[in-house]
Parts: structure tokens; C-alpha cells; sequence
């Protein structure tokens, strides 16, 4: 498998952070997958469970940031996300159902699996939602244990291990060390590829899987493209159209 991943659309095409966003069209929204899918990008996005079980696409814990409001997203039902409107555009928080729906097959999609705490139930609603989906796609998770779930109960899931050097995460310095290797790789998540901080490239942990594709995150210019592009195969990118 890993063999034909440096060949398909995880490293032979772009792939727009959290869609290609604009001021109108923030991350993580519909407007932002219309605008990749418009340009037949595939897209990065970020999924979480909230507290009925529904799983939505948004990347922050807290809600200050993306919505102004006050409280955690987990603590959300999915009855109330209309009320949330991203940086003060037209666009809620959407459901990866309206996601799916939405993208339905067009265009290639990144999965982040975000899951710091207990591994089982956001999974498991996560397969019984994509298994019957049409389109290519791809998991990735910071969480070892997430794609260790994969590798036992969906195996067939292109799966990857999203890592950096944690600088600003207030983790233990063990975590912290044991995550930024990638230690748990070969008998843990074993995962088909890496996507590891541009600004920690290039490193030691990731020449010991060369054998694996290797994505870098987060691109924001073309300068940074093209200093990056000798240490990876791939980018997921945001804010610039890269070109070689």
C-alpha cells in the first residue's frame, strides 16, 4: 500500500487546509469546500464529536476564536450549531454528515480524527458514517490509539500520523518526546504515511521512515513551498495557489 500511495492523490496533488477559505469562506466550512471542489482540490478538514454523539467539522476545543462565543465545542449539541456563525460569516458549524453530503466523491478529503481522550466512540461513528462513502479519502490523527482503532476494526483506511515538536503544548515532557519520535509507529498505529510540522523539517524521526510518504503542514506561501519541497512529497497548504 505504501508503495501506491506515492502515487495517488495524497502526494501528487495539493491539499487546502481546512479548504481554500476566504474572509466570506472561513475554515472548515461549506464555503470553503465549495471553493476547493470548484478547483478540484482535495481537502484537509478536521472532525470532532460533540456532547449528542453528532460529528462536526471544526478544529478548536474552545469556540472564542472561530465563533466569538464563550464555552467548548464538545459541550455543543447539534440542535444549537446554527447558532454558531464562523468569524462572523453566513456559515455555521456544519455537520460531517452536511460535509459528506456536500463533497459527495469530488474531490479527495484528509480526515483529521481529533480525540484526546477515550479512542472508541468517535471512531466508531466516524467508520459507520465514511464506510459506504464513494469518494477517496484518508485519515490522519495526532492520536496514535485513534489509528491503532483503524488498523484493527477498518484496515483497509489509508491511515497517518500527524506529528511535531509540541513546543507550545502544555504536555508532560515524556509525551511530549514519545509523540515528536513517533515511538508508538511501528507497533501501535503503524500508519500508511506521516504529516509532521513544516517547522520542524527536515529531522532525524522522520528519515527513520523514509519508506513512508511524508506530508508537510502548515504551507502559507510560496517561499516556504519551495523550502520545503525537497524534505516532503506533499503539502497541506493554506492562503497562496502553490506552483512549481
Amino acid at each position: 500500500m505504501c508503495k501506491d500511495l506515492f502515487k495517488s492523490w495524497l502526494v501528487e496533488r495539493y491539499i487546502a487546509h481546512r479548504g481554500l477559505h476566504t474572509e466570506s469562506c472561513p475554515e472548515n466550512t461549506l464555503g470553503a469546500f465549495e471553493n476547493a471542489i470548484k478547483e478540484q482540490t482535495p481537502i484537509e478538514l478536521d472532525v470532532q464529536e460533540i456532547a449528542d454523539g453528532t460529528l462536526v467539522v471544526f478544529h478548536d476545543k474552545s469556540l472564542q476564536r472561530l465563533t466569538g462565543q464563550d464555552g467548548y465545542i464538545k459541550n455543543l449539541t447539534k440542535d444549537v450549531l446554527s447558532n454558531y456563525k464562523i468569524l462572523g460569516s453566513e456559515y455555521s458549524i456544519p455537520t460531517l454528515e452536511e460535509v459528506l453530503s456536500l463533497i459527495n466523491g469530488q474531490v479527495p478529503v484528509l480526515f483529521e480524527l481529533k480525540n484526546e481522550g477515550k479512542v472508541g466512540s468517535l471512531e466508531k461513528s466516524f467508520w459507520n458514517m465514511i464506510k459506504d462513502y464513494q469518494g477517496e479519502y484518508a485519515i490522519q490523527s495526532f492520536n496514535p490509539f485513534t489509528l491503532e482503532w483503524f488498523k484493527h476494526n477498518a484496515p483497509n483506511v489509508i491511515r497517518g500520523q500527524i506529528s511535531s515538536f509540541f513546543k507550545n503544548q502544555n504536555f508532560s515532557f515524556v509525551k511530549r518526546l514519545l509523540l515528536k519520535k513517533m515511538v508508538f509507529n511501528k507497533k501501535i498505529s503503524q500508519p500508511h504515511f506521516i504529516s509532521y510540522n513544516a517547522q520542524n523539517l527536515p529531522n532525524r524521526y522522520v528519515k527513520k521512515f523514509k519508506d513512508l510518504p511524508l506530508l508537510a503542514w502548515t504551507i502559507k506561501s510560496q517561499e516556504q513551498y519551495l523550502d520545503i519541497l525537497k524534505y516532503c512529497d506533499n503539502i497541506i497548504f493554506e492562503g497562496f495557489e502553490p506552483r512549481i
